[in-house]
């Protein structure tokens, strides 16, 4: 699927009352949902099976420790991150925490999450694509302010997941 069939598939799905499209391929996983807020939601996934890059624990922490952003909340000053996993944004675009402004963050530190739980959104061409968590533990830090611009595989969110 190409970008233009992607973007007259979302438009005709803002116009109308369908809630919700799934369309699984072997090539990708797209789901896009029709928000009651006349926003449309789309989150893309490719399979496990193509030759993504490995997030491994190592490499990672070193580009979390040296992120422009200052932390907005941090519960552990011992400096040592090595023990955690980074939840790195997958696209450019602009990170929120929480779905709406009248609505609560998806996480908060200290919280549990489970692999494939949504963590927060990047919007991207007027597109917000719910990110989920790679890893389940416990949410320790949280590298970017709300409404701040991110870049692609820059750390979001460091998780304990011991």
């Amino acid at each position: 699927m190409d970008l233009k069939e992607l973007q007259n598939l979302i438009r005709f799905i803002s116009k109308t009352d369908v809630a919700e499209v799934e369309i699984d391929t072997e090539e990708f996983s797209l789901v896009v949902k029709n928000v009651a807020s006349g926003n449309t939601v789309a989150s893309y996934q490719t399979p496990m099976f193509t030759q993504a890059p490995a997030m491994p624990s190592a490499p990672s922490e070193p580009a979390a420790a040296s992120a422009p952003q200052a932390p907005t909340t941090d519960t552990d000053t011992s400096g040592d991150d090595s023990k955690y996993v980074a939840v790195k944004s997958p696209m450019i675009g602009t990170f929120y925490r929480k779905p709406g402004p009248d609505k609560p963050v998806f996480v908060n530190v200290g919280d549990e999450v489970k692999k494939g739980d949504v963590v927060c959104i990047i919007e991207a061409m007027k597109l917000f694509n719910e990110i989920e968590s790679e890893v389940s533990g416990k949410v320790v830090k949280v590298l970017v302010d709300d409404a701040t611009p991110v870049e692609y595989d820059q750390p979001l969110f460091l998780v304990d997941p011991s």
